[in-house]
């Protein structure tokens, strides 16, 4: 494989979309574990956190078919830990969780040298680094980061 602005944007989008469709998988279970009465604020923030990371894997699904590539699908499952007692503070680690990695797959993105991508890969960077202080993150110097 070479390593053509395409090849390398396509890539960065392939693993952006993996992640992408983690979360959407993640953010859906933990929507269903949270209560929008006992729970409001972390239930908003779960439920925004995935509509925003459905709308995003549709885009990005959208931007690998015009590189001419095919997206990768979903995975059957995907591994959580176990948060089924409604604990608020296991929901919105494994919600933390999910941000930071979507977060690492934008910074790729952001790297990969397409201009076209870097733009909208620094804005999904920083929405999910304001996002992380929802689920009690830590603001961080440099989001995206491992």
């Amino acid at each position: 494989m070479s390593d053509t602005p395409a090849e390398t944007a396509t890539d960065a989008l392939q693993v952006v979309l993996a992640g992408e469709h983690a979360a959407v998988f993640v953010l859906g279970y933990l929507g269903g574990q949270t209560s929008a009465s006992a729970q409001p604020a972390l239930f908003q923030a779960v439920s925004d956190a995935y509509d925003t990371h459905r709308g995003r894997r549709d885009q990005v699904a959208a931007a690998i078919r015009d590189l001419g590539a095919e997206p990768v699908a979903a995975a059957p499952a995907y591994e959580i830990d176990d948060v089924s007692t409604g604990s608020g503070t296991a929901i919105a680690g494994e919600a933390l969780a999910v941000e930071r990695a979507c977060g690492t797959a934008y910074g790729l993105a952001i790297a990969s040298g397409d201009p076209t991508q870097r733009r909208w890969a620094l804005d999904a960077l920083l929405d999910s680094a304001v996002r992380e202080l929802a689920f009690d993150g830590e603001p961080r110097v440099f989001p995206g980061r491992t």
